[in-house]
């Protein structure tokens, strides 16, 4: 077996270097990074992870809890989560906390403390009191995707912002008269996305003088079948004249589409679309969107919560978001 000694000597380095440069932690120039990558590679060199831990005192492991493995969101913030821990030599170590009470109750009280890990990332989850103390006796770096809470960090994108600027686009190419697809209670539970898009909705209207309750609103299930069907309860409203509608989501605001060509309408010809996500079929479905940059809010997520394992602190950042404008959003034909 090929010793660290040995990558060192063929790369012409000491042994310090050898290991700080492949571990990805420390300071190390970037000749003697690839002086050292190509010994090992050479020598086929592969580190140890438990002589790894024993040294450095360190699993290399971050703990990802999330609520959800097969909607979009999460898969994608787990992937940025997961492309930044590989490069920096990391592994990840997955909970999917299920709608089972005792599983999740299990996965906090005993999971965590099996599995030895270096700090833990909440994926859009929100704690109780019991949950939040199980973290806080690991005694470990600890961050929440989608705002802090019970006194642990937390990064969020502003909720109220995106779909404020979703319908301020639309107002300020002149729409009126605009209809809404929320999320459900049933999503109200973590961090009250759904209510606090419906603000943000409602925060554009009042800015306009226009009338927030004069507004259609339905709720869906933040997927493509949910917006299609309250799509086609908000087109199917009599005397209606909508001419634009603002979705909390992407998957949503793509089932609006659907429903609006279904029912003979042209997008954006007749009715504009907005969604909010930055969903990878967007493009596909021409979406005006506004990009919420979920595997960057992973990417970030990650390097953070590296950063805090080596030590350092800093604020809780509120992540950035911009509009995407395609061609699912254009001027009302006639004064919207």
């Amino acid at each position: 077996m090929v010793s660290l000694d040995e990558v060192a000597r063929t790369a012409g380095v000491s042994s310090a270097t050898a290991s700080r440069a492949l571990s990805g932690r420390g300071q190390v120039s970037a000749v003697a990074r690839e002086k050292v990558l190509a010994a090992a590679e050479q020598l086929g060199y592969v580190v140890s992870s438990a002589a790894s831990s024993l040294a450095s005192g360190r699993s290399r492991s971050i703990g990802v809890i999330t609520p959800d493995l097969h909607r979009w969101f999460f898969n994608t913030v787990l992937t940025g989560i997961s492309d930044t821990l590989t490069r920096s030599g990391y592994d990840l170590t997955l909970y999917n906390v299920t709608a089972d009470p005792q599983l999740r109750r299990e996965i906090f009280r005993a999971f965590l403390r099996r599995r030895r890990v270096d700090g833990v990332i909440v994926i859009a989850l929100e704690l109780d009191d019991w949950e939040a103390e199980q973290l806080a006796q690991l005694d470990l770096p600890v961050i929440i995707i989608g705002g802090s809470q019970r006194g642990i960090p937390g990064m969020a994108i502003d909720d109220r912002a995106v779909t404020r600027l979703a319908a301020e686009h639309l107002l300020q190419l002149g729409h009126r008269r605009l209809g809404y697809i929320g999320g459900d209670q049933a999503f109200d539970v973590d961090f009250h996305v759904p209510t606090r898009r419906r603000e943000g909705f409602n925060q554009a209207l009042e800015a306009w003088d226009a009338d927030p309750d004069a507004a259609l609103v339905r709720a869906a299930d933040f997927t493509i079948e949910g917006g299609y069907e309250a799509a086609k309860q908000l087109l199917g409203t009599p005397g209606h004249s909508l001419t634009g509608i603002v979705a909390a989501s992407d998957e949503m605001a793509i089932g609006a589409i659907l429903a609006a060509r279904d029912l003979g309408l042209g997008v954006p010809q007749q009715l504009s679309v907005v969604g909010v996500d930055g969903h990878e079929l967007g493009a596909l479905f021409t979406l005006t969107t506004v990009d919420q940059k979920p595997a960057d809010q992973g990417r970030r997520a990650a390097e953070r919560i590296l950063r805090q394992v080596d030590g350092e602190h800093d604020g809780q950042p509120t992540l950035p978001y911009e509009l995407v404008v395609r061609g699912s959003s254009a001027a009302p034909l006639i004064g919207g």
